[in-house]
C-alpha cells in the first residue's frame, strides 16, 4: 500500500489512477498539484483528491510515491521543481506516451535521484480530459508498459509494477527505444491521421454539410481528434524522428492506393484491401 500518493497534473490519467487505487484500497492519502486551482478543488469535491497544494515543493515533500501526468513539454520543469523537496526513499514515476524524451530530462535534473525515478506508460485513454473525466475502471485489462533503465532501483520498479497491478492493469516490460517506435505506430500515427483528416476536410465549402452527414465509420475514426492538442502536441516533438518516418511510409501507401484508382486497377486495390482485413483480423480481431 502506498500512504502516501502525489499525483502532478490531475486529468484523465492522474483521477483515474487516484480512484481505482482508492477502489483497492491500496492507497492512504492522494494530494494533487496543478496549474488549475478550480480543476484540484473539482477533484477534492468528487473523492478524486484528500487534499491539493499551491506549490509541486508543498505537494511532494512527505509523498512516497510521485506521479508526474503532464504533458511532455512540462516534464523537465516539473522533475526541476521537485527534486529539492522531496523526501529520502521517495519514488518518481510518469504516464508520458514518448519516453525517450522523458528520461532524458529526468536524467539531466533529478540527477543522483535518477534510479528512483521509474518511467512507465498506461495505455488507456479517452478524448476527454480533466477531473471529472477520470473513472476507476479505465486500467482494467489494459497494458501498462514500463521502461526502467539498468540503473533503476529495483525496489521502485516494484512499487509501481504492484500500483499498476492493483488498477486490474496488464504489465509489460519494454526499452525505451522500442516502446517509442511501437507506440508511434500505434498511437501516435493514428491521432496525426485523425487531426489531419479533420483539418483537411473542415477547409472545404461545404465542410458543414461534410460533417453532418457522417457516418459511424467517420465518427469513430476522427474521434480521437478531439483529444487534448497540447499533448499531441509535445508528442509530435518528443517523438518527432519515429512519427515522421511512419508518416513518409503512410504516405508511400497512399500514391500506391492513388496509382490504381487512377489506373483503375481493380485487382490491385482488391489486394491492397484483402491483405489490410486479412492482417487486421488476425492481428486484432473484430475489437
Amino acid at each position: 500500500m502506498i500512504d502516501k500518493l502525489t499525483i502532478i497534473g490531475v486529468g484523465l490519467i492522474g483521477s483515474s489512477l487516484s480512484l481505482a487505487l482508492k477502489q483497492a484500497g491500496a492507497v492512504g492519502q492522494v494530494t494533487g498539484f496543478g496549474r488549475n486551482q478550480q480543476n484540484l478543488a473539482r477533484g477534492v469535491e468528487l473523492g478524486v483528491l484528500d487534499n491539493f497544494a499551491d506549490s509541486i515543493e508543498a505537494s511532494v515533500s512527505d509523498a512516497d510515491v510521485i506521479v508526474v501526468a503532464v504533458p511532455l513539454g512540462a516534464m523537465r520543469q516539473v522533475f526541476t521543481a521537485l527534486k529539492p523537496a522531496i523526501k529520502q526513499g521517495a519514488i518518481i514515476t510518469d504516464v508520458g506516451s514518448a519516453k525517450g524524451s522523458v528520461v532524458t530530462a529526468a536524467r539531466a535534473e533529478l540527477g543522483a535521484l535518477f534510479p528512483r525515478f521509474v518511467p512507465g506508460h498506461p495505455i488507456a485513454g479517452t478524448e476527454k480530459s480533466g477531473v471529472e473525466a477520470g473513472f476507476a475502471s479505465l486500467y482494467q485489462k489494459r497494458r501498462v508498459i514500463m521502461t526502467p533503465l539498468p540503473q533503476t532501483d529495483q525496489d521502485a520498479i516494484s512499487v509501481i509494477d504492484e500500483m499498476w497491478r492493483h488498477c486490474g492493469s496488464i504489465i509489460e516490460y519494454l526499452s525505451v527505444e522500442h516502446h517509442d517506435k511501437v507506440l508511434a505506430a500505434t498511437s501516435h500515427l493514428p491521432h496525426m491521421l485523425a487531426y489531419a483528416l479533420v483539418h483537411q476536410l473542415s477547409n472545404l465549402n461545404d465542410h458543414e454539410e461534410i460533417f453532418r452527414y457522417a457516418s459511424g465509420g467517420f465518427r469513430d475514426f476522427t474521434r480521437i481528434a478531439s483529444s487534448d492538442p497540447v499533448m499531441w502536441r509535445d508528442v509530435c516533438i518528443s517523438n518527432g524522428d519515429a512519427l515522421v518516418n511512419l508518416i513518409e511510409q503512410y504516405q508511400q501507401e497512399l500514391d500506391r492506393v492513388k496509382a490504381a484508382i487512377n489506373a483503375e486497377d481493380a485487382d490491385e486495390l482488391l489486394r491492397l484491401f484483402g491483405r489490410a482485413k486479412s492482417e487486421r483480423d488476425s492481428l486484432i480481431g473484430n475489437c
